[in-house]
């Protein structure tokens, strides 16, 4: 039987038609992920840190462009080529700022490795004057090729301008460019100063005790070979001020007669001396006031208010009245304090209040605001008076 047609007992079949082939689905492989797969929570933070830092570096490059001046990269660059020391450059580079090594060190590094920044200071150096490219360059450090080759000049005799200026022109490839011979003469004239020549030598001092001290030496000079020169604009100062002052001594003086109370310094526990003018004695802790009149009045003195015995000598006043009491001796010898300040005084622990008086005996203790003081009589004098009293019948 074929596969296409045939018969059966004489019967015909219909032809078949072959079988479609199915054609299998491909199957595609796995990709193989090259890259390995985050971890979980990141969302990138790897990468934006990355350029977060990336970003900050070129910001602490470029935040002191306003800072750095051309001028002074020019002479940090010409610095570093003649020393190849940051250091020596930062202590001997006058910048336009006082920058620090850090600083120094950053700028140089930012020139180096930064094209952002190296490129706007090259364009920047470009556009300096020529007169201010030399004066930056007139000031470059000088190398120690150069010191050395100005040390080959001796310190003794003084060499001429002629000398510096055949120096530069032998040794024209070891000088920088801009240095001309006044420049080298001058610093030169530095290294001599500073005893920096290889023919100098420092003088040692001498090991012997003869050495004089500045005493030794103001000593020996004689005070009458000294020419004293005369001012007249200082003597006729000097004489308007000894004038002055005597008139003040003579005012003084006569204001002594209206002085009724003296204050004297207490000096320790030694008895008070009392003389033929003062009748008692007001004794604090660190003055004593002599009263030398019948009446005196005590208080506080002010620039318009003045009282016999000013209690702010003694100690803080500022609670007493201008006007506190008044003191006064009677034809009879007897003393009485009369209270016309705000606060009471107390004599002996007794309070005494405004308008009222007491009787003050010897020792009495007066005090005033948390200031005290101790009320001593002159009894010999006292007595007298109370003699003189009776012998004239005057009241009391």
């Amino acid at each position: 039987m074929s596969a296409s047609s045939g018969t059966l007992d004489g019967l015909t079949l219909p032809t078949i038609p072959p079988p479609i082939p199915i054609t299998p689905p491909v199957v595609q492989p796995e990709r193989i992920n090259r890259r390995p797969p985050r971890p979980s929570g990141s969302n990138g933070t790897g990468r934006k840190s990355k350029k977060n830092k990336n970003h900050n570096h070129s910001v602490n490059a470029t935040k002191d462009l306003g800072r750095w001046k051309p001028t002074d990269d020019l002479a940090l660059i010409t610095g570093v080529q003649q020393t190849n020391d940051l250091k020596m450059v930062h202590r001997g580079t006058k910048f336009s700022c006082r920058f620090t090594l850090q600083e120094i060190q950053q700028r140089w590094y930012a020139l180096l490795y930064d094209s952002a920044v190296s490129r706007v200071a090259v364009q920047a150096m470009r556009n300096l004057h020529h007169e201010l490219i030399a004066s930056v360059q007139a000031r470059t450090l000088y190398s120690k090729a150069e010191e050395d080759l100005l040390g080959t000049i001796k310190s003794t005799p003084q060499p001429t301008l002629e000398v510096f200026q055949r120096l530069l022109e032998t040794n024209a490839q070891t000088f920088y460019p801009a240095r001309t011979a006044k420049t080298l003469m001058s610093h030169w004239q530095l290294m001599k100063q500073y005893h920096l020549l290889p023919d100098q030598t420092v003088q040692p001092l001498p090991h012997s005790d003869a050495i004089m001290s500045f005493s030794d030496a103001e000593d020996t000079i004689n005070d009458s070979e000294l020419t004293d020169q005369k001012d007249e604009i200082i003597d006729a100062e000097l004489a308007l001020a000894d004038r002055k002052n005597k008139r003040e001594i003579r005012v003084l003086e006569n204001e002594l007669s209206r002085w009724q109370v003296l204050v004297d310094s207490v000096t320790g526990v030694n008895p008070p001396d009392f003389d033929n003018q003062t009748l008692a004695i007001l004794r604090g802790r660190l003055v004593r006031y002599l009263m030398r009149s019948k009446e005196i009045t005590v208080g506080r003195s002010t620039k318009d208010h003045n009282v016999d015995v000013d209690l702010t000598l003694e100690g803080p006043a500022w609670k007493v009245s201008r006007r506190q009491a008044t003191i006064r001796l009677r034809n009879n010898g007897d003393f009485f304090l009369s209270s016309e300040g705000k606060r009471p005084i107390f004599v002996d622990s007794r309070p005494i209040l405004a308008g009222n008086k007491m009787k003050l005996n010897n020792n009495s203790v007066i005090e005033v605001a948390g200031l005290r003081f101790i009320f001593l009589i002159n009894q010999e004098l006292i007595s007298v008076i109370r003699q003189e009293a009776v012998k004239l019948n005057l009241n009391p």
